[in-house]
């Protein structure tokens, strides 16, 4: 019985050891490396980094412009030389839930969406996938789908370049982007129009001018250079902008707006309207409810690459480092797409995604909404200065002028003060 015990121990021993040694041996899966996690530049940035006693006088006329047109906040960027030498709020990011601007906050460009997509346009272009001169519609065109060919009567539609949309110059009868319950009426839709409803809509009709030969201001033009990167690229507008032009100019917080307040993003900026300002409005799905103009008057991710982008100040000069042809930060497009998109003719003629380009003046880039207005001045002398402000004014458009003067007064006064640094760094 003891020799069968000590058998038996024997066995199991010499089985526990085995084991034990083919769990030692067994090769052990070791976790990979974490990769180190991307530092916004949004989320470096806060008021604090931008207080000085020599440019107190500065925040002063920011506040005296705020108090002027009656702005709830404002949120300033400057740089030099691409550098980002300050960036901050002023006033309210959110006075209901008493939240301060911040120059971290985001807010609604406008038609500063129209430079990412040209930028965006660029990029394509200096990969040989299309050319500014490519014709858009017809056989040979890039927009050549049933879609698009079905719809189109007017045969001078074939003359229209991928150029003349970036100029305003398409000949487009009507802008309707901001009509969504008109055209439901006029097609006769028991749903909110969709991008391709505008499209059955516009295209359908005369141009107005022969392409090329006039300019008319048009987000539709620009609704078409959104679909135009989308056939190109084989990847959604936003998808395409977001990894392939904003993310190697290191822009990682800008997104495309919804329409409500319950649809903002967590560091997005409240929109207000004046009490005198056409405030309350019906819902642009023309539902019956009335709602405040800047949340359900019109319906914002439908203007995509015209006017649907949201950012910071900061990223926005980001960007403009990017596209500029100056050699601090490496520009994200060719030296000849940098030429072709700050290319000057005259007042007439709109740049590529810029307002205008000239030379003695700088480049320019304004942006209206309800809610909101924006202003990127890029300067010969190497400054860039951008405030966009959370309110919109009766002045509309026009109210570019008024933040041209604010900057051209601030210049002159504090430009020699701001700080020698690079907050992009």
């Amino acid at each position: 019985m003891r020799k069968t015990s000590a058998l038996i121990i024997a066995i199991l021993t010499i089985a526990a050891i085995t084991t034990a040694t083919i769990i030692v041996k067994a090769p052990i899966k070791q976790p990979e490396p974490l990769a180190p996690a991307r530092v916004y530049l949004n989320q470096v940035l806060h008021n604090d980094s931008s207080e000085f006693e020599e440019l107190k006088g500065l925040d002063k006329k920011v506040e005296a412009y705020m108090k002027r047109w009656e702005l709830k906040g404002a949120s300033l960027a400057i740089t030099r030389n691409d550098s980002l030498l300050y960036a901050k709020g002023y006033g309210w990011a959110d006075q209901e839930m008493d939240q301060e601007m911040q120059p971290s906050h985001i807010m609604r460009m406008a038609s500063v969406s129209k430079l990412i997509t040209a930028v965006g346009i660029m990029v394509l272009q200096d990969r040989d996938s299309l050319s500014i001169k490519d014709t858009v519609f017809g056989p040979s065109g890039i927009l050549s789908d049933s879609l698009f060919t079905t719809v189109i009567k007017d045969r001078n539609y074939k003359k229209i370049t991928v150029e003349h949309l970036l100029r305003h110059q398409g000949g487009f009868y009507r802008d309707p982007l901001f009509s969504s319950r008109d055209v439901k009426h006029q097609l006769q839709l028991d749903h909110p129009p969709v991008k391709e409803d505008f499209y059955r809509l516009v295209l359908a009709r005369r141009l107005k001018f022969m392409p090329g030969t006039s300019q008319d201001y048009s987000n539709f033009g620009y609704l078409l250079l959104s679909e135009i990167i989308e056939k190109v690229s084989g990847m959604p507008y936003e998808e395409f902008i977001r990894t392939e032009v904003l993310a190697p100019a290191g822009c990682y917080d800008m997104h495309i707006g919804g329409n409500y307040y319950e649809d903002k993003l967590s560091n997005e900026v409240r929109y207000y309207t004046h009490n005198g300002d056409g405030k309350f409005i019906e819902d642009y799905t023309d539902n019956g409810v009335m709602v405040e103009r800047s949340y359900g008057g019109n319906n914002i991710p439908l203007l995509s690459g015209a006017g649907a982008w949201c950012a910071s100040p900061a990223e926005i000069a980001r960007l403009v480092a990017s596209i500029d042809g100056r050699p601090e930060i490496p520009d994200i497009i060719s030296q000849e797409a940098v030429g072709q998109m700050t290319e000057y003719f005259d007042k007439a003629t709109y740049s590529l995604g810029w307002n205008d380009t000239d030379p003695a003046k700088g480049w320019s880039r304004t942006g209206t909404l309800s809610g909101t207005c924006a202003l990127v001045r890029q300067y010969p002398d190497g400054e860039c200065w951008i405030l966009i402000t959370n309110t919109s004014t009766y002045k509309g458009p026009s109210q570019a002028r008024y933040t041209e003067t604010l900057f051209k007064q601030c210049r002159e006064l504090y430009s020699d003060k701001l700080p020698e640094r690079n907050m992009f760094e």
